[in-house]
């Protein structure tokens, strides 16, 4: 099973070179079929090990997020910058991890999260003009978190009970949407560039639509990331994974953080 997540996708596919590579030699695999590994040293992962791991993430993301937006409280002029080490610094670590086949490395969990603390506590300025002395600007980050908190349970309960399927159907659809969201976003991009016009990020009906269109897509991802993680699971997956699944999640919900905030900067400024 692929997973439109970069990150998460490549776990599965070293898994199963792993996999592989033990059945050559004359290993029976219990789990074939699936991309986890078959032969390891290390205990198997649990759902504690990918709990707490995520969790460290997160707090990472976050402590280095309160400390960014301090920052931008104290000198205005340095959320730009943050934001954009954090983008860019997050961008080549989840490269990094993808590519390098470093997805169940702690220290670049770690770096990923740091990275992301300083774009996430960047944009909670940005989008919500606290600089300028937005009084609901608070309001807007306590309802963006609590957004994308329910978002994250609402999907879990859905995966959970099954309401939803994992198909390779399913997949595919959510692949190629992002695929068209990606090149939408860079036509924009674009067209901002040369033209000083942004439709989809200028705060009128299509952009209001297109990132609701980004929050269901968001939502629709972590149905994938809960089934990556549920199959490493089952199918015996070393404990040091975990960090992997920690990161493809930490991915998808800085994004969906991102796409309530800006959705929600667009209703404050009408």
């Amino acid at each position: 099973m692929r997973s439109s997540n970069p990150v998460l996708n490549s776990l599965t596919n070293s898994g199963g070179k792993a996999r592989r590579g033990a059945m050559q030699q004359g290993y029976q695999d219990p789990y074939a079929g699936y991309g986890a590994p078959a032969v390891s040293n290390e205990r198997p992962m649990t759902v504690d090990d990918v709990v707490t791991k995520t969790g460290i993430t997160l707090a990472v993301i976050v402590a280095f997020a309160v400390v960014t937006f301090g920052i931008s409280i104290i000198n205005p002029g340095a959320a730009l910058l943050l934001g954009a080490v954090g983008a860019i610094g997050g961008l080549i670590t989840v490269l990094v991890a993808t590519f390098g086949k470093k997805m169940d490395s702690a220290p670049v969990t770690l770096i990923y999260a740091g990275f992301e603390g300083l774009f996430v506590g960047a944009i909670s300025i940005l989008f919500t003009g606290w600089s300028i002395g937005n009084s609901d600007a608070g309001v807007m980050i306590i309802q963006a978190i609590m957004g994308t908190l329910g978002v994250f349970l609402g999907m879990l309960f859905v995966y959970k009970t099954g309401a939803v399927k994992v198909t390779p159907k399913f997949t595919r659809i959510l692949t190629a949407c992002m695929v068209g969201v990606l090149v939408l976003v860079v036509g924009n991009l674009l067209l901002s560039l040369f033209t000083g016009m942004s439709p989809l990020r200028d705060g009128g009906p299509l952009a209001i639509v297109f990132s609701l269109v980004c929050i269901g897509l968001a939502a629709m991802s972590f149905l994938q990331d809960f089934d990556v993680a549920d199959r490493m699971i089952r199918a015996g997956a070393p404990a040091k994974a975990a960090w992997g699944i920690a990161l493809g999640l930490a991915v998808t919900l800085v994004w969906l953080y991102t796409e309530i905030l800006r959705l929600l900067s667009y209703f404050q400024n009408r």
